[in-house]
């Protein structure tokens, strides 16, 4: 088979980045090692940047998303006794949707057909080749078969453990990673949000979120130790910790309802240098993470796909070696804005085991402030929102 871009995972970096291609005419088929359903179970972001939206909208493909997502014009912080309110439409003139990262990519899967976008599933053993030179291929098993994509390039979308960035010679590139010593015990429950919008509460038992996925199905998180098991938190114990760490006044508001499903996720900041080697170009997860403070990772990849997009049809359309070259400084400078802007939120929040009282009360001047100051809400809202592209 031969395409002119071949794409590696059918999340919604490899879809986004599919329908962009196919929208300017060009070639694309995504292959994931995955099956579908796997795909739609994972359990991910549900904030998006008006820099996703704006994309969905772009691909005549945001109509279920405004339809059954919800608008928010700010979130609030918590420190135990109150909520900061920060404004963000008041503030910026923008909102954020809540509409679940399943929910996009459902959305993306549903046009693949109609659109002409090719996705294989279920494909095993994929390698790269011939990054260095001119005419790159994949290699695959579908089915039991031995199965080969020739392309101009290759994208690689597939996330942090995929095939892609494992490519690139450690000579060619430089990791930068901080591996944060908690994880985030998450529950979904079919019960109201206790709040319209989301609350990141910094409690002295440590971090807590509440979310949601729609009007009816919250979606809760808990700072746990890296040591902890699900099964220590049966619903009760934990529908109570949340209660006490949201503070009297959201705490007070929480409906509990049995878990649709738990779990706990690692946090980590990470950044692959170099987003291109030869005729790979890097995407999303498979370049960078977010900690899910502040709601980065979806979004971060979006940008990264309408740069890569821009640069590829450049490419194709004038032969402009220059946007591909130029791909990776791009998205790099916006990427770390947002692993700042994380990676701060996430230090003001969480407790971390070597911090003291001094860093306790630290946190919450930092609280205080932000609380008092225009100025110091403002520039939070400037990164929730998403930085201009």
């Amino acid at each position: 088979m031969k395409t002119q871009i071949a794409i590696v995972g059918a999340g919604p970096a490899g879809l986004l980045l599919g329908h962009l291609l196919r929208a300017e005419g060009l070639e694309a088929v995504v292959v994931e090692r995955a099956s579908a359903d796997y795909v739609l179970g994972r359990i991910r972001a549900g904030v998006l940047e008006r820099t996703t939206t704006d994309l969905m909208d772009r691909l005549g493909l945001g109509d279920r998303m405004h339809r059954e997502g919800l608008p928010h014009d700010g979130f609030s912080l918590a420190d135990g006794e109150r909520l900061i309110r920060i404004d963000i439409n008041a503030l910026t003139g923008r909102q954020v949707m809540v509409y679940g990262q399943t929910e996009l990519t459902r959305d993306l899967m549903d046009a693949a057909d109609e659109r002409g976008l090719r996705i294989i599933y279920n494909a095993a053993d994929v390698t790269l080749h011939g990054l260095d030179g001119d005419a790159p291929y994949l290699t695959f098993v579908e089915d039991g078969a031995a199965r080969r994509i020739d392309a101009q390039f290759i994208c690689g979308c597939d996330g942090f453990h995929g095939a892609a960035r494992a490519a690139i010679p450690a000579s060619a590139a430089r990791a930068y990673q901080k591996v944060y010593p908690f994880g985030w015990l998450g529950i979904l429950a079919d019960v109201p949000p206790c709040d319209h919008e989301l609350i990141y509460a910094n409690h002295e038992r440590g971090f807590a979120l509440a979310s949601m996925r729609s009007e009816t199905r919250s979606r809760y998180y808990i700072q746990v130790p890296l040591d902890e098991k699900v099964a220590d938190w049966p619903d009760d114990r934990l529908w109570d910790e949340l209660a006490v760490r949201l503070g009297p006044e959201a705490g007070g508001r929480i409906t509990r309802g049995p878990a649709l499903e738990k779990s706990i996720a690692p946090l980590r900041s990470f950044v692959f240098e170099t987003m291109r080697h030869g005729r790979l170009l890097l995407a999303g997860d498979s370049a960078h993470i977010v900690p899910p403070t502040g709601a980065k990772g979806l979004n971060l990849a979006a940008s990264d796909v309408r740069y890569l997009s821009e640069a590829l049809a450049g490419y194709f359309r004038r032969g402009d070696d220059g946007a591909i070259t130029g791909y990776s400084g791009r998205a790099l400078a916006r990427i770390w804005q947002a692993e700042r802007f994380s990676w701060q939120l996430t230090r003001l929040m969480h407790r971390f085991p070597d911090n003291d009282a001094f860093d306790r009360r630290m946190q919450m001047a930092d609280l205080d402030y932000i609380a008092s100051s225009p100025a110091a809400q403002t520039a939070i809202a400037e990164n929730y929102v998403g930085l201009p592209l």
